[in-house]
C-alpha cells in the first residue's frame, strides 16, 4: 500500500492542540489594510481554533 504524503503547506500553517483541535491564523491581514477598520485587523491578529478535531482513521 502506498504511503500518503503530508501536505507540507498545510503542515506549516496549522498546529495541533492537546485536545486534538486545529489552531491556525486567519488570512486577510497582508495587504489592502486601509479599507479594514481597527477592530477587524485586531481580531485577525489572534490565532483561532477550528471546531473540527483531528482523528485517526483505521482503514
Amino acid at each position: 500500500m502506498i504511503k500518503i504524503k503530508t501536505i507540507k503547506s498545510i503542515k506549516k500553517r496549522i498546529k495541533k492542540t492537546s485536545s486534538k483541535k486545529i489552531k491556525f491564523k486567519p488570512g486577510n491581514l497582508r495587504h489592502i489594510l486601509t479599507k479594514k477598520n481597527k477592530k477587524r485587523k485586531r481580531k485577525l491578529k489572534k490565532k483561532k481554533n477550528s471546531k473540527k478535531t483531528l482523528k485517526k482513521t483505521n482503514k
